[in-house]
This record gives structure tokens, C-alpha cells and sequence, in this order.
């Protein structure tokens, strides 16, 4: 078993198989970036939302190992404790999340032992799938082998990117590795696949056949993974820029927002640069725009921040200079601050102290817990309507029916 602080990241890892085998130079590019940074003295660190996914892990395989008794309650108990002092992410939310990802294991678990009674389970499993990817590894967070079935369970413990099991392809090179290592003793004919996002309220399933996924691993990810391997290919831009570590200086990526930017949509489709004419722009024309207007943005930001922090390096850029930005008062001393200002302000205590005002709900909750919060406050707590956002149609979110009624309703929102 592979602890999950301790994993390793291949240079064609499972967890960045979207973007290597859609844009198969970026993973040499982004080795290259990563070795100049090392040449430089820089290393990488994990941001917050790493470390904060890497605790939960590591606390859900204290839960797992205590239910599947590969650990004893005494041994969960004392790492437990230890676990609660030591990782500053622990807190009644960690727990409650990961109960649920870990009871959804357990009922998968249990089900499996009852068509096979001796179906292997295993928790963080070193998992090679180099035979379809070159020093292709990864690490499986639960896998469940039963007679002819394999099942893999992930957990995704952030909120900020809902990640769906569908044709996910970092799931199915895990169940490749998976079906190397255990084909022969289970004879393997199914696939199962789950992404337990409990942060997000989601749990989606995949099912695939073992023959497909053969299929898939033979047609698809062997000649990609070859390319990606030896750089070859052409850069292509899409949401799997998102993560990666060329995205803000990436070519490609720049070429097509300045294109999009600069040009207005022809009638073929086709983009051309042009007067406008007429001078207002159609309602296709800005569907068309709404499009491609968020990956624009997203790439605005991404150049802003990285030419921030080289900046902030010794690099500099023609024209741009650094400066402080705006900056708030802050009291030093409180207590001292009081004091003066009773003794010497002409105020009263009274004076000096904000009302009182009620913990967020998010803060709330964390303190109480989940599940207690929700029961102790039914009823109080609600859910207004969201503003309204526009969004492609492939957006999981049902549509508003009545437009007028949408900005009824935030109308009311803001006057209440």
C-alpha cells in the first residue's frame, strides 16, 4: 500500500491523462518548465487545496483500514488522535465528509462479499499501466476485485471543479493497471468506476466492459501516449489547460484568445478580422463570443499572475514596473488601542465595539457538523434562488423556464 502523502507523479500520470492525451506535447513541455525551475533553486509547492485533499485522504485510510480490520480500534484510535493534532486541515467537516466517502466504500465492500466472499480489497494500490503508457503509474484510491467485476472507488475531496466518472480517463487507466495485476485470478469481464465528491454532494458511476476498455487502452491511449511521450503533436487549447503548468505562456493558448479577441465570426464560421458591419453584433454572433469569452478571461488571469510572480523573481518586462498596491489601517495593539482610546478619545466602551453579527453558515457548520447543523436548523436555514448566470447546455443545472421570472425573483432577492 502506497501512503498518499507519499505518491509519485509519472511524467504521462493518470491524473493529467485528459490534458497529455488531448494536447500530447504539453507533458514534455511541462517536464522541461518543471526541470528549468529546478535548475533555478525553485521548487513546487502544494497549494492549499492539495495539502487540504492529501489530509483527507490520509484520514479516510485510518477510517477504511479500522472497518475493513486490517488495523485494530485501538491502532485507528491512537492514529486518530495523533492525526486531529498534527494536520491543521482536521475539523468537523474533514470528518463528516470523509464518513460519507468511506460509508459508500463499505456498502460497495460488503456487496461485493456477498457475490464473492473472498473478493479482494485494497486501499492506495500502486497501480502499472505501462503497457499502454510509457512508466505509465498511478495510484488507485480503493479497489474491490470481485468474480468477474472490478470496481474503483476515487475520492475527490475539493469543491471548486465537480469531476464526473463519465469516460474519465485517469479511472480507466487505473482499471487497466487493475485488470493487468488481477485479470488472471478474477477473470475480469466488467468494469465499475465511482467518484465520491462529497463536498459537492456527488457520487457518479461509470460502467464499462473490459473489452472496451481493451479497446480504448489499444486504439486510443497507446499511439497518444507514444506522442506525448516523445513530444510530438500539436498544442491544442481547451479546458484541460486549466491545470497545466505551461498554460501561461503556452503558444498556442495565447495565439487562439488573441485571435478570438481581436476577430468577429464570419458566416462560414470562420474567423476573420473585419469592421464590423452592421455596427452592432447579432445574437448569434454573441453566442458565438459567450463561447470562448470565459477561456479568454481565464487566460487574462492565468498572464497577469505568472508575470506577477516572475516579476517578483527579477524579471522584467519593458514597460511595467512593481509597486505597492492598496493597502488597508491595521491596529497593531489592540488592548493599547483601547486603552488610549478610553483615556484619552472622549468615547465609551461601547463605542469602540462592532454589533455583534452570527458566524457564516459555512463556519457554523464546520463547528457543529454537517448532520447536526442540518438537524437542529430544519427549517431555519434556506436556500434562496441563485442569480441567474448564462451557461452552455451541457450544464447539468435544469433551465430557468420564464426569463421574466428569473429577474422577478433576483429582483426580490436584492430589495429583501
Amino acid at each position: 500500500m502506497t501512503s498518499h502523502s507519499e505518491r509519485t507523479h509519472a511524467l504521462l500520470s493518470a491524473s493529467g491523462s485528459k490534458r497529455w492525451l488531448t494536447c500530447t506535447p504539453s507533458a514534455r513541455a511541462e517536464g522541461l518548465y518543471m526541470q528549468e525551475l529546478s535548475n533555478q533553486g525553485i521548487t513546487e509547492q502544494e497549494s492549499p487545496f492539495a495539502e487540504e485533499g492529501t489530509q483527507a485522504h490520509e484520514y479516510s485510510e485510518i477510517i477504511l483500514e479500522r472497518e475493513l480490520g486490517t488495523i485494530t480500534k485501538a491502532q485507528a484510535t491512537r492514529r486518530i488522535n495523533k492525526f486531529k493534532k498534527e494536520k491543521q486541515y482536521y475539523g468537523p467537516e474533514m470528518e463528516d465528509m470523509v464518513e460519507v466517502y468511506t460509508d459508500f466504500v463499505m456498502e460497495r465492500v460488503n456487496a461485493a462479499r456477498l457475490e464473492t466472499p473472498d473478493a479482494l480489497v485494497l486501499i492506495e494500490q500502486r497501480l502499472d499501466f505501462s503497457q499502454w503508457v510509457p512508466e505509465g503509474f498511478g495510484t488507485g484510491d480503493v479497489l474491490i476485485v470481485r468474480d468477474g467485476v472490478l470496481e474503483i472507488i476515487d475520492l475527490k475531496y475539493g469543491k471548486g471543479v465537480a469531476v464526473d466518472a463519465y469516460e474519465n480517463p485517469q479511472l480507466k487507466l487505473y482499471a487497466l493497471g487493475a485488470i493487468a495485476a488481477h485479470d488472471v485470478l478474477y477473470d475480469i469481464q466488467e468494469v465499475r468506476m465511482t467518484i465520491v465528491q462529497p463536498r459537492l454532494d456527488s457520487i457518479s458511476t461509470f460502467e464499462v466492459s473490459a473489452e472496451d476498455l481493451y479497446k480504448w487502452a489499444n486504439e486510443v491511449v497507446k499511439p497518444k501516449a507514444e506522442m506525448a511521450d516523445n513530444g510530438d503533436g500539436d498544442y491544442e487549447p481547451g479546458e484541460h489547460c486549466r491545470f497545466c503548468k505551461i498554460k501561461s505562456t503556452c503558444r498556442a493558448r495565447a495565439d487562439e484568445a488573441l485571435e478570438t479577441a481581436k476577430a468577429e465570426f464570419a458566416d462560414d464560421g470562420s474567423l476573420e478580422v473585419k469592421t464590423p458591419e452592421p455596427a452592432t453584433l447579432s445574437d448569434d454572433e454573441l453566442a458565438e463570443i459567450l463561447f470562448v469569452v470565459d477561456d479568454i478571461e481565464k487566460w487574462c488571469k492565468d498572464i497577469k499572475a505568472y508575470a506577477l510572480e516572475q516579476a517578483l523573481n527579477g524579471t522584467s518586462y519593458e514597460g511595467f514596473k512593481l509597486v505597492e498596491g492598496r493597502s488597508n489601517r491595521v491596529i497593531t495593539d489592540e488592548a493599547k488601542a483601547i486603552n488610549l482610546l478610553l483615556e484619552k478619545g472622549g468615547v465609551g466602551e461601547d463605542d469602540l465595539y462592532a454589533p455583534r453579527k452570527l458566524e457564516t453558515i459555512t463556519n457554523l457548520e464546520k463547528k457543529v457538523g454537517k448532520k447536526a447543523f442540518a438537524e437542529i436548523l430544519e427549517g431555519v436555514v434556506i436556500k434562496p434562488p441563485g442569480k441567474p448566470v448564462l451557461v452552455t447546455e451541457d450544464d447539468k443545472r435544469p433551465a430557468i423556464q420564464s426569463a421574466e421570472s428569473a429577474a422577478n425573483d433576483f429582483d426580490d432577492e436584492l430589495l429583501s
